[in-house]
């Protein structure tokens, strides 16, 4: 969940409707002006007919939760998000930590909840006094997936290799998701490797990532999602705007021009994959 950068507050238009349904993996209803209800038929009508809700602290954790129990196009992910875990530690202590994390292992337990994440290390945002207490919570969500059969979704920002390295240490879960991957092509196939989803946002658009159209061109067709984050990350040419879930069939032709393949095909390749990463049923 990056900083948003909004400059222009209109809405961009609705795209080509998508011939092949598809998900949007990662999506944060509640910082989006829309009503849900509104969002969600904005969404369908492009042909993005599921979202994945984050929750990245107890409160909108709770929230994600109870739109995914009210609305059947809806499945939840919750979890501390890893700048959330220092904040508590240090500006409330270590019990505030501990007592947020039984939250969220008692949402996650919920059917609705498919997954555990956002979770992983920031870097970016967090300096060396906040490390061991995201490094923690990182742990413990790992255990807490595991525990519950649910996949894992990482945010991994500036921290590819104590990620990866915490990985092969806890022991991934059978589902990982890099949500906004963020790595090189080098990485991607460290990644494919070891069976992890990437999901790229629409900053794979933006004339700056080069690395990661480069990871986006080596990674296996079974191992790529799609997302907006939003309302952050809105692709080109509506940089600059407020992203929403109607708004993943302009990432998802970007990708596929990078990929040198049919729009369609890579769509049947997403729908699957999304389906298959957070353990929802899927019908081509």
């Amino acid at each position: 969940m990056p900083a948003s950068s909004t400059a222009d507050p209109s809405a961009p238009p609705p795209p080509e409707p998508l011939d092949v349904a598809v998900a949007d993996s990662h999506t944060h209803l509640d910082m989006q002006d829309a009503p849900v209800a509104e969002a969600l038929e904005k969404a369908a009508s492009v042909g993005v007919t599921t979202v994945v809700q984050i929750g990245c602290d107890l409160e909108r954790a709770r929230w994600a939760a109870e739109v995914a129990d009210e609305h059947p196009a809806v499945w939840a992910a919750v979890a501390l998000h890893p700048n959330e875990a220092p904040r508590l530690t240090l500006e409330e202590g270590p019990r505030a930590l501990e007592d947020a994390l039984a939250g969220i292992a008692e949402l996650a337990a919920l059917p609705q909840v498919l997954a555990v994440g956002e979770t992983g290390l920031d870097y970016f945002r967090t300096g060396p006094e906040g490390m061991a207490a995201q490094q923690e919570s990182f742990r413990r969500h790992i255990a807490l997936a595991k525990e519950l059969g649910k996949a894992l979704v990482i945010h991994d920002r500036d921290a590819h290799e104590d990620v990866l390295r915490i990985l092969d240490e806890e022991g991934a879960p059978e589902r990982t998701v890099f949500h906004c991957y963020s790595g090189d092509a080098e990485m991607a196939k460290v990644c494919a490797a070891k069976s992890y989803y990437m999901s790229f946002a629409g900053n794979v658009t933006f004339k700056s990532a080069q690395p990661l159209r480069d990871a986006l061109a080596v990674a296996p067709p079974e191992l790529l999602l799609v997302e907006t984050d939003a309302p952050f990350l809105t692709p080109v040419p509506y940089r600059g705007r407020p992203n929403a879930p109607y708004l993943i069939p302009v990432t998802l032709r970007a990708m596929a021009e990078v990929r040198r393949t049919d729009v369609n095909v890579l769509a049947g390749h997403v729908a699957e994959n999304t389906a298959r990463a957070f353990g929802y049923p899927h019908a081509p």
